[in-house]
């Protein structure tokens, strides 16, 4: 199985199923998980989630390193509490070689962390292939090819597409022509969201060849 040691999975757009994704992965590969930032406290994190849902070691949890109040993008909620996210405070968590860290994004690659970067601008500095989940329903195309246009701008390795929801061959085809990439996954609706449940989606992914170069015309 061809897989990085560290893995960014971004989205399309926010509550996309990163975080599911994320848990599959984890669940998956008994892996480490890093949310970078947090936004919206009061209903529970992203990282609570993880936590109960894949029953993973505490020692696998790494620390936000910024957790925001506010259910709003990250530079919004920062401004509210007079926090300036800085590039320069994200440092990878150290794991094992042997091992994987799953990191999740906030919203999708071009969502603002302060005046001057995105989401995107922490992908590049982390130097992490992203795993790009998508929709499977309408719209999901357009979506989906301007994520994927604004990656290779960047330069920045790409893994493959996951596309979450119900099972759509045509917007699959579409993606991956157009797209010039993998589908390496499609999760349906799960019934149960266990360790188990996320285990067992994990195993119809197909990693590719890990990218040596983005692809871009």
């Amino acid at each position: 199985m061809n897989r990085p040691n560290a893995i960014f999975v971004s989205g399309t757009n926010t509550d996309i199923g990163k975080t599911v994704v994320s848990g599959i992965i984890v669940a998956g590969l008994n892996a480490h998980y890093w949310k970078p930032v947090q936004t919206g406290l009061a209903d529970g994190t992203d990282t609570d989630w993880i936590r109960s849902h894949t029953g993973i070691s505490e020692s696998r949890v790494h620390p936000e390193t910024y957790r925001l109040l506010e259910p709003l993008s990250p530079h919004a909620a920062a401004a509210i509490e007079e926090v300036e996210i800085s590039l320069d405070h994200f440092e990878l968590p150290p794991i094992p070689d042997d091992e994987t860290l799953v990191i999740e994004g906030a919203g999708g690659i071009l969502v603002p962390l302060n005046d001057q970067h995105y989401m995107l601008d922490l992908i590049v500095r982390l130097g992490v292939p992203v795993l790009l989940v998508v929709s499977s329903e309408l719209g999901t195309i357009n979506h989906t090819l301007l994520t994927l246009r604004v990656l290779r701008e960047h330069r920045v390795p790409i893994l493959g597409v996951v596309m979450n929801g119900p099972s759509n061959p045509g917007n699959r085809s579409a993606i991956e022509h157009f797209g010039e990439i993998n589908v390496i996954a499609e999760v349906e609706p799960l019934t149960t969201l266990s360790r188990a449940s996320l285990a067992a989606a994990f195993r119809p992914f197909v990693w590719p060849a890990l990218p040596t170069a983005p692809i871009g015309r």
